[in-house]
């Protein structure tokens, strides 16, 4: 293993010689290394997943389009992710395996939080990814592969999920009728922004799509955002995604996988901190239509998550990894019970979403 490394570190285009390397980060997907050179300059390594990754080639288009964008867009260099190319010029290196390798130029001084702890940090990653959008409003999102086919397609999610229904391999379906009626009800109104899109309502941007605080490098000293990273699942989309995933995560009063659904709701104050954050991050980029449908994001990225918890969960638990038996149909319960919480209080939400940020 040692030997390889050697020889994959030096198919890139480093500024010195590679003297130490290890792994690095806490990421389960691709395989990520440090790699320091005896000029000081350190760079991120990754190997990607080919089992997440169907369609590597296309990602690493995405991926150097966008850096390439950024990096013509933003005054500090911090402000981006640089790609280092290979000694050929390309992007990536595949090995004689077929594993395809990347390099990032480290991002010095920075530091990646794992979760939200403070509302201060739910505004910073709403901001941080609402700046993105902005960023990226000019970039031809026509150019751009659909890596991950579907992936936030909430009508193709439903179509999967009646295949498990319908199949029912290990007889789990009884055992959770309450979440598969639940999901029944909501089926008719959960392709909204799908059809949004399709019909020209809101536009097609370039989105993140995993719009979590540890996708955010922060200046070591002073804590504030300088990028985003993680830009694997970039695609076209509605900056309603981003923006929904970013409260069903960071507005939640409760983990993902809680027993107890009576700790599970929806924090109004931390909703109103991912709007203000985001919509200042966006600036005037927005739509009437986009600030209108936020909590509609809200509901359906909430709601399709439960939705694909609990097709896993019919299926035998093959795609989300579990710890435990029944986490995913946990999973699926906590986002059920916040998409309700979200129903009880949707004039609120309306409400908060129409103001104009300052």
């Amino acid at each position: 293993m040692e030997q390889q490394m050697k020889e994959i570190i030096k198919r890139f285009a480093l500024c010195g010689e590679p003297v130490i390397w290890g792994r690095f980060g806490s990421g389960h997907i691709n395989e990520t290394y440090i790699v320091t050179c005896d000029t000081g300059l350190s760079y991120v390594l990754q190997k990607l997943s080919r089992a997440a990754f169907k369609r590597p080639y296309e990602l690493m288009a995405n991926i150097s389009a966008v850096c390439a964008f950024l990096a013509k867009h933003t005054q500090d260099r911090r402000g981006c992710l640089h790609l280092v190319s290979t000694l050929d010029g390309k992007s990536c290196y595949t090995d004689a395996e077929g594993g395809v390798w990347r390099m990032y130029d480290f991002v010095t001084g920075s530091i990646c939080l794992q979760k939200v702890e403070h509302p201060e940090e739910l505004f910073k990653t709403a901001y941080t990814f609402g700046r993105f959008q902005r960023q990226m409003n000019d970039f031809p999102v026509d150019c751009l592969y659909e890596t991950i086919v579907n992936f936030h397609n909430t009508p193709d999610r439903y179509r999967l999920f009646h295949e498990a229904l319908e199949a029912d391999p290990l007889g789990r379906a009884e055992s959770c009728r309450e979440e598969i009626a639940f999901a029944l009800a909501r089926e008719t109104a959960a392709g909204e922004i799908v059809t949004s899109l399709n019909e020209g309502l809101i536009p097609l941007r370039v989105t993140h799509n995993d719009t979590k605080l540890n996708n955010i490098m922060l200046d070591c000293t002073t804590r504030e955002p300088l990028c985003v990273i993680d830009l694997d699942t970039v695609m076209p989309g509605s900056a309603l995604y981003d923006f929904g995933d970013i409260v069903r995560f960071g507005a939640s009063t409760a983990a993902e996988d809680e027993t107890d659904l009576s700790r599970v709701s929806l924090s109004i104050g931390l909703y109103a901190t991912a709007c203000e954050g985001f919509k200042k991050g966006c600036g005037d980029m927005l739509t009437d239509k986009e600030r209108e449908m936020l909590p509609v994001g809200a509901k359906l990225m909430t709601l399709e998550c439960g939705l694909r918890f609990l097709t896993d969960y019919l299926l035998g638990d093959s795609y989300f990894h579990i710890s435990r038996p029944q986490q995913n149909l946990d999973r699926c319960r906590t986002q059920f019970r916040l998409v309700k919480d979200m129903e009880d209080k949707w004039e609120k939400l309306c409400e908060l979403s129409k103001l104009t940020s300052t």
